[in-house]
């Protein structure tokens, strides 16, 4: 009969090695920086709920918002600020799925405010 700690030692090799260990998904956040001056150009306004979201008062469905947020991309190579205002009932993960839904708006600069 096969001792005990033989039969650990396999169970504890057979879940490591048929475990991953890849990430889903990768998101970048970073901070804020120092202040800097006022742009000639009015920021955007996202409020996110957990029903939707609104695009300057204007209601969107989520997958709809980043062919809706280019009507508002600057004629110029200068990027816009976007605010992003979260409801109390968001989840973290409508939030997440918000800013990767924002991330191929390359002149948007997001702002996710507290």
């Amino acid at each position: 009969m096969t001792s005990l700690i033989d039969v650990i030692f396999i169970l504890l090799l057979f879940f490591l090695l048929t475990s991953t260990f890849t990430r889903f998904g990768e998101l970048s956040v970073s901070t804020g920086g120092a202040g800097a001056g006022i742009g000639s150009a009015s920021p955007i306004f996202l409020r996110l709920d957990a029903d939707g979201l609104t695009l300057n008062g204007t209601r969107h469905a989520l997958d709809t918002i980043a062919p809706a947020l280019e009507a508002f991309a600057p004629g110029d190579s200068t990027g816009a600020t976007v605010l992003v205002s979260v409801a109390d009932d968001v989840t973290s993960q409508r939030l997440v799925d918000l800013l990767v839904l924002l991330r191929p708006v390359d002149w948007a600069d997001v702002t996710v405010l507290g």
